[in-house]
């Protein structure tokens, strides 16, 4: 029997309710296309745990989820980085400022878009029988460089505890890095050194003397930082956005305390660690270490150049203003971005 006309204008209405209520389920059931991934590589200039939140953003699919495919490489030695920066090898490079004021000083101009580790963490150990400021005067502190990242550590904390290098005849001795550093103290080549992480605590434990911990004193040192060449900001200033927002992201996952298991499995597989004891020590020292919101420190580049200038008189002459450019982050920051992904981690 024919549909009565009413029924016949009251067929297409049902229709369109029905496929408005179906279609979003069934959408669910078809597949879609990935989102595309934009492949770059990220150099990074030495493996910490300050490099963790790097490796949780990858592992952890942060990168993909914002349309990005991370290569992540390590790239020994930072004026290596710097020049695969500059030539294009390489699109973001993970090192610190000091890094970036050396190549800056030399005619080459980086970016600074943001900084996850913008204080010292360090502590002056030294010798049992040395447990104040004042008894080390005269006395050896173990380097890796002069100029380098150890040497500016090692005055800025003289400079806390108020001494001068000079002024108290304390003497800087080349050594190595910071595992050799810590060896040569405890042979007795050494009087004290600036650490931090797990060497201070087994030097603690085996009794030798912290005479200061730094961190509570918040002495600015830009330690890791997100950077890119000129050209790669200014062409492809929409992938280094979506580099910061996974890294913003990978920062709140990291600092949660609901994700520590994993976090700390990642420690453990990427620094070849079976004890879950010191795993956990890492573990500690990157709650310490890094920011929430990764806002590239001013203050922590002036100290840089000051005590590059030393060394390098070129470096004086460096705009340190000119090497830092925080609009990407702050525009994820002023549209609550960082905000909001912290709360769904649960982090105020």
């Amino acid at each position: 029997m024919p549909a009565a006309p009413d029924e016949e204008k009251a067929m297409p209405r049902m229709f369109l309710l029905v496929v408005a209520f179906v279609s979003p389920i069934l959408s669910a059931f078809i597949p879609r296309p990935a989102l595309a991934q934009t492949k770059i590589t990220v150099g990074v200039a030495a493996m910490s745990p300050r490099t963790i939140p790097l490796l949780i953003a990858q592992e952890q699919g942060l990168f993909a989820k914002h349309g990005v495919e991370a290569r992540i490489v390590l790239i020994k030695g930072a004026p290596t980085l710097v020049a695969s920066l500059i030539s294009g090898d390489i699109e973001i490079g993970y090192t610190g400022g000091t890094a970036v004021l050396g190549a800056a000083s030399q005619g080459l101009y980086l970016r600074i878009l943001s900084s996850i580790s913008s204080k010292l963490t360090h502590s002056v150990v030294a010798n049992p029988s040395l447990k104040t400021p004042e008894q080390l005067r005269g006395k050896r502190f173990g380097i890796q460089s002069i100029g380098g990242s150890t040497w500016m550590h090692t005055i800025l904390a003289l400079e806390h505890i108020g001494l001068d290098v000079k002024h108290d005849n304390i003497s800087l001795l080349v050594i190595g890095d910071s595992v050799l550093i810590a060896q040569s103290l405890e042979a007795g080549r050494i009087d004290a050194a600036v650490l931090d992480g797990a060497l201070v605590r087994r030097l603690k434990n085996k009794g030798f003397a912290i005479v200061a911990d730094l961190t509570a004193a918040n002495i600015p040192m830009l330690n890791q930082a997100i950077v890119v060449s000129q050209d790669f900001l200014q062409k492809r200033s929409d992938i280094a956005e979506k580099v910061l927002m996974a890294l913003v992201e990978s920062l709140a996952y990291t600092l949660a305390p609901q994700n520590k298991a994993v976090v700390s499995k990642t420690i453990m597989t990427r620094f070849h660690i079976s004890d879950s004891t010191v795993a956990e020590e890492g573990y500690q020292d990157l709650l310490v270490s890094v920011e929430r919101k990764p806002f590239p420190s001013l203050d922590a580049m002036r100290n840089i150049r000051r005590l590059m200038a030393v060394q390098n008189p070129k470096a004086a002459n460096v705009k340190v203003e000119e090497l830092i450019d925080a609009r990407l982050i702050r525009k994820l920051d002023e549209s609550g971005y960082i905000d909001k992904v912290a709360a769904s981690y649960g982090i105020k």
